[in-house]
């Protein structure tokens, strides 16, 4: 098969390669925003209580989601299982940078 390097072939092809060079920035830029979060310190860890209330598990960690005693919802990645219903002690931690997420209570 020969690739053709002519003008129309070129402008027949820019929209598919500026989408994929658009995504690839995104994607890039994301993995730099993860990997500075995980770099920055942790400032502090809260308990909190929690409901589970349904599991995903098709995937690999199984994400659990749960809703806080102040009524809001959160998803929380763990591999260990856990019962839906039961009330679990959570941790809410905050980064210095402000990036807060949930974790279970070891």
């Amino acid at each position: 098969m020969a690739v053709s390097a002519t003008y129309e072939g070129l402008k027949r092809n820019a929209p598919g390669a500026v989408l994929f060079g658009g995504l690839f920035a995104i994607m890039v830029i994301l993995a730099q925003n993860k990997w500075a979060n995980d770099a920055t310190p942790i400032r502090s860890v809260d308990a909190v209580g929690a409901t589970i209330k349904s599991v995903h598990w098709d995937i690999n960690p199984t994400i659990y989601t749960l809703s806080l005693d102040s009524d809001s919802s959160v998803l929380i990645e763990d591999d260990r299982p856990h019962l839906i219903g039961s009330h679990v002690d959570i941790e809410r931690v905050t980064r210095d940078n402000g990036f807060v997420f949930y974790r279970f209570a070891d």
